[in-house]
């Protein structure tokens, strides 16, 4: 595969349509604060640090509030109701790209993923553009992989699949490279994949992921790099984890605008 020639700005689908059963508020997740704001604004910073013209806020429950957490940026909304699943929520934005002529790169990322780096973006699109990438994804190596989705390689280094923990075998459990949902995707392979993506049988819902199998189905590239630091994986689902989260994030030295501009840690 030759290295795309693609220098254009990239765009970014951020997740956020979630309630977050688990955090014992109305709120939706994405509008708990971090840093003294709701924690989806350091994601759309980090967005717009990595160069990001057109941003998409996939919301749901809730979505006005959402909406008010956004109001002073420059992004776009696509509405996920009902809800079924993470390649159902960037189906929803599909409309907005394919009135663009779904243009360069897109990195889809979650809304509740406030420790995000704008050096992670940076070394995924670069990788991802070098490699001339149908998909790129951002991998973790965790002490306890406990509850997410492994990195399976093959004999070659190469990857193979993302694995839910409930589906790996003993020897898959013993992997600690992780799935921490940072994506890069070319923008039209990205829509073209999730039109072959069916419904889980068990949940119901469409997975993002199954768009990466597709991917490699079509004799596509998808590349893998191990760019994100442990401390930035640690998921929101409790107040607990809100409170973890919010301390290492103000702990951080790097001045953060709350205007948009950027100035994510790198």
């Amino acid at each position: 595969m030759t290295a795309t020639t693609s220098n254009s700005a990239p765009s970014a689908i951020i997740l956020a349509a979630g309630k977050g059963t688990r955090m014992k508020s109305d709120l939706p997740k994405v509008v708990h604060p971090v840093g003294g704001r709701p924690m989806v604004c350091a994601v759309v910073d980090a967005c717009l640090a990595a160069g990001c013209r057109r941003i998409v806020a996939v919301v749901g429950y809730k979505q006005d509030d959402v909406r008010a957490a956004l109001q002073d940026y420059d992004v776009e909304f696509a509405v996920q109701e009902p809800q079924f699943g993470t390649g159902h929520a960037v189906q929803c934005a599909e409309e907005i790209f394919k009135g663009a002529g779904y243009p360069g790169d897109t990195f889809v990322l979650c809304g509740d993923g406030p420790l995000i780096r704008l050096a992670t973006l940076e070394k995924v699109l670069k990788k991802h553009r070098e490699k001339g990438a149908s998909a790129t994804l951002a991998t973790a190596v965790l002490e306890d992989a406990t509850g997410y989705g492994r990195i399976w390689r093959g004999a070659d280094g190469r990857f193979k699949a993302i694995v839910e923990q409930k589906n790996c075998t003993p020897e898959q459990l013993a992997i600690r490279e992780v799935n921490p949902s940072y994506y890069c995707f070319r923008t039209a392979d990205l829509f073209r994949a999730l039109r072959g993506v069916t419904r889980n049988p068990v949940s119901g819902e469409y997975y993002l992921t199954d768009t990466l199998s597709l991917l490699l189905e079509e004799g596509k590239s998808v590349e893998v790099i191990e760019a994100v630091p442990p401390e930035d994986v640690l998921s929101i689902n409790t107040l607990e984890d809100l409170a973890k989260v919010d301390a290492i994030y103000r702990s951080r030295p790097a001045v953060r605008s709350h205007a948009g501009t950027g100035g994510q840690a790198r």
